[in-house]
């Protein structure tokens, strides 16, 4: 799939390299049934590429979803989805949270760090995205987003008090080769792998990130 990031290449973003994203789309349903549905995607205009909702000053050009009811949308069928990217083969790949997974989303630079951490603790992990406005994104089992809260509590955090956040039902997440207007492309930080196809438990790596971006707060 897409270039992996290093672990302490925290500040760079490789350059996307223009795999076909209906060949992605069907891939991820096809290989790791994930459900997905098409987004929004980027149009020329007046020399520029701004996004096809309309909105000039879109907060996510190209990478947010194009209609309301995009959570009916969603597929976990490669057929469907080949479909759905003949029809718009540049829209964006978004994938539903909540359901095959949820995703812990943290700064970037407290990503790498908790990445390194795991490392060290030879801890087993899912897929990881990057996104170019540097948040990081920790694929997980799904119902995370109804225990977090309780977890990093008990490790003695106030959950306002620090920048971490999980994306259960009802949201979602952008998977690369997806791009961000002119900001960069998705970036996978951890590919998706065979090893990685059963996915941790939020319980097993709330640790090392609610200590990574603890120690960002007090900066």
């Amino acid at each position: 799939m897409e270039e992996t990031i290093g672990v302490t290449s925290a500040a760079h973003i490789p350059t996307q390299r223009g795999e076909a994203l209906l060949d992605t789309a069907v891939r991820y349903a096809e290989e790791r049934h994930w459900d997905i549905f098409p987004g929004t995607w980027l149009e020329s205009a007046e020399g520029a590429e701004r996004c096809s909702c309309g909105d000039p000053v879109c907060a996510a050009p190209g990478a947010h979803p194009a209609r309301e009811d995009w959570a009916t949308q969603a597929t976990g069928s490669a057929t469907v989805a080949r479909r759905l990217w003949q029809k718009h083969p540049k829209a964006s790949i978004l994938l539903p949270t909540g359901r095959t997974f949820d995703a812990i989303d943290v700064p970037e630079t407290a990503g790498f760090l908790a990445l390194a951490r795991m490392e060290r603790m030879e801890l087993t992990l899912g897929p990881v995205t990057c996104t170019p406005d540097r948040r990081m994104q920790f694929f997980v089992l799904p119902g995370a987003a109804a225990k977090v809260p309780d977890l990093v509590r008990k490790l003695g955090w106030p959950p306002a008090a620090i920048d971490l956040t999980t994306l259960g039902e009802g949201s979602y997440v952008a998977a690369p080769p997806t791009r961000f207007g002119a900001f960069g492309a998705v970036q996978w930080a951890c590919r998706p792998t065979a090893a990685n196809r059963w996915l941790p438990d939020a319980e097993e790596i709330i640790s090392p990130l609610a200590y990574a971006c603890g120690r960002e707060a007090r900066r």
